[in-house]
């Protein structure tokens, strides 16, 4: 179930398709690398954790750990479920920070009730959907997962599941099961508007009904109206690609403001932030 900073094609289960050469090129690929970290970034940040303390979490579909890195660097434990044995030793190669389990998603979440302070997965959950066996029953796998997970999720914490759904079915496939296994939430989505860098989010929350957030570049987008507003969200103005809306005006004000509440000297806004100087010649 290991997950990818691109979007996958099914070729066979995922324990089959990342053998030991696609685990290690998976992770020596800094494209991928530089992908897989902000989506993490974002999902870690859709699951509004509190400050002060840190939090256990679960990262389903860990892969060789690249997302888990991005846990540890907020200062957070996490514990990684992957299918594939491959990309798991090249987790323990990197010596990651994270506690490692090969095991199966669709056969459940195997930890005690309410042991996480909430669950982050990257471009994983859609390979529940591929029946690779005979005996799989893609909506039978997927609430085994979700009525689990839900179970070893701590009341009033979320998941945060990105994923790559191949077309609406599948996506709303997932997101009722979820709502089954008794989720509320549902799909936020980032640049909705864009080809490349439109990202699917599913929020689910545990035993409260919380607000979405909303997702970024949403602002001259239809699904806005459908959307929430979440107050407590900081806006990352990253867009997912690395492209754009990085270095704008917006992106940098956001930047110093949080850079103030964390106690830091920043120069003073002015009318030149964020302005594109002339090149010289």
């Amino acid at each position: 179930m290991a997950g990818s900073g691109r979007r996958p094609e099914h070729r066979g289960p995922p324990e089959l398709f990342y053998d030991e050469a696609e685990a290690r090129k998976y992770t020596q690929n800094s494209r991928v690398v530089e992908i897989q970290s902000q989506m993490s970034e974002r999902a870690v940040e859709l699951l509004g954790l509190p400050e002060d303390r840190p939090c256990l979490l679960l990262d389903v579909g860990c892969g060789s750990g690249l997302s888990g890195d991005y846990i540890s660097e907020e200062g957070h434990y996490w514990i990684g479920m992957d299918i594939s044995p491959a990309m798991l030793d090249v987790a323990v190669e990197r010596e990651v920070e994270g506690d490692l389990l090969l095991a199966d998603v669709g056969h459940g979440i195997p930890f005690r009730p309410g042991m996480f302070d909430g669950c982050i997965s990257i471009s994983a959950v859609q390979w529940l959907c591929n029946a690779d066996k005979k005996s799989h029953s893609p909506p039978k796998r997927l609430y085994r997962f979700f009525s689990t997970l839900y179970t070893a999720l701590a009341r009033g914490s979320r998941a945060v599941l990105q994923l790559y759904p191949e077309n609406s079915e599948q996506l709303e496939l997932i997101t009722a099961q979820a709502m089954r296994a008794g989720f509320t939430g549902g799909m936020v989505v980032d640049y909705p508007n864009s080809a490349k860098a439109k990202k699917f989010f599913l929020c689910l929350f545990v035993g409260t009904s919380g607000t979405l957030p909303k997702g970024l570049g949403t602002e001259c987008a239809s699904e806005e109206l459908h959307q929430a507003k979440f107050t407590n969200e900081r806006t990352r103005f990253r867009n997912v690609k690395g492209k754009s809306v990085k270095k704008s005006r917006d992106w940098i004000l956001e930047k110093k403001e949080r850079r103030r509440r964390q106690g830091k000297e920043v120069r003073a806004d002015t009318k030149y932030t964020g302005r594109k100087r002339r090149p010289r010649f």
